[in-house]
């Protein structure tokens, strides 16, 4: 097989843009990157409140087509869906107004209105903390509400 410069020089760069494009969604909090040193870094919620990591969208589709970071800016805004990451000690112990059960559960994740809970800057992106009662309700991929990519 014949192999020309200007092929290996591509193939080259393409690996070194996966590899760079890999650590950047290393430095950015996900869900799926998670681990336990870094949840040991993260506040724990106090009474009835909820820590939940919102979604981040990708800013590639799987064939590799760069999304405008214009709609990832109007995807930002517009999904409001987060992963449970811890609960507080007394989120659904209320038996009078949770008298079915929790409406999630530490990594579920969930719907919840825009303006919903306090946002807290971290390394990496935001957490927010929602009250047990602000959860609207539970999805099983937020990438599957997302219909405009």
């Amino acid at each position: 097989m014949t192999k020309y410069a200007l092929q290996e020089k591509y193939e080259k760069e393409k690996k070194e843009e996966v590899k760079k494009q890999d650590e950047e969604d290393k430095n950015k909090v996900r869900a799926e990157n998670l681990s336990e040193e870094s949840l040991k870094k993260l506040p724990d919620p106090s009474g009835w409140r909820i820590l939940v990591l919102p979604f981040e969208p990708r800013d590639k589709t799987k064939g590799g087509i760069i999304i405008a970071q214009e709609s990832l800016d109007k995807l930002r805004i517009a999904t409001n869906c987060g992963y449970v990451i811890k609960v507080g000690p007394l989120a659904y112990k209320d038996e009078e107004k949770f008298y079915t059960g929790p409406w999630c559960k530490k990594g579920d994740w969930v719907i919840f209105a825009r303006y919903a809970g306090s946002r807290l800057p971290i390394e990496g992106g935001e957490v927010r903390l929602l009250n047990d009662d602000e959860v609207l309700g539970t999805i099983d991929n937020p990438e599957d509400i997302l219909h405009h990519i």
